[in-house]
């Protein structure tokens, strides 16, 4: 994880780092994300699909096969 700080509006420069905002975390290119187990391929599929289009970067939906 990683803090993004940032300082109050109209304030001079210098004094220091701001306070922190809020905490980010990255993710490296490749890296799996979720694994699912337990359920047919197809719905695992459709929930992958829903929860990607709640995220702010591209995803794949990979199989075991696949890799």
């Amino acid at each position: 994880d990683k803090p993004i700080t940032q300082k109050p509006l109209e304030v001079r420069q210098g004094k220091g780092k701001g306070s922190v905002e809020y905490w980010v975390a990255q993710i490296k290119p490749g890296r799996i994300l979720y694994e699912m187990e337990g359920v047919s391929e197809e719905v695992a599929r459709r929930a992958f699909e829903l929860a990607a289009a709640k995220l702010p970067f591209s995803t794949a939906v990979v199989s075991r096969s696949a890799i």
